[in-house]
C-alpha cells in the first residue's frame, strides 16, 4: 500500500489522502477546537516550538498544528492531488 506525504513544514508530513480540512487559527473556534483536543489527547503539535500558523483536521479526528502558513499547505495540497491525475 503506498501513501502520499504531504508536507507540513520543518520536516513533518501526514498522510495527504487522511486530511479534511486546512486552516486558520487565530478565531475563538479553532482555539476551542484545539482546547478540545489536547484535553481529549487528539492534539498533535507538529510546530516544533514555533509558532502555531495552520490547524489541521484528520479523518481520524486528529488536530495537527503546524507552523507554515495555510496558503503554503493548501498549495503543495493542490500540487500533490495535480500529479495523482
Amino acid at each position: 500500500m503506498s501513501y502520499t506525504l504531504l508536507n507540513i513544514g520543518y520536516g513533518s508530513s501526514v498522510v495527504a489522502d487522511e486530511v479534511i480540512a486546512i486552516l486558520a487559527p487565530n478565531s475563538a473556534p479553532m482555539r476551542r477546537l484545539r482546547d478540545e483536543a489536547k484535553d481529549e489527547k487528539r492534539l498533535i503539535d507538529a510546530t516544533h516550538g514555533r509558532k502555531t500558523r495552520s490547524i489541521i483536521i484528520m479523518k481520524d479526528n486528529h488536530i495537527i498544528l503546524s507552523a507554515t502558513q495555510t496558503d503554503t499547505i493548501s498549495q503543495r495540497y493542490v500540487a500533490l492531488n495535480e500529479e495523482k491525475e
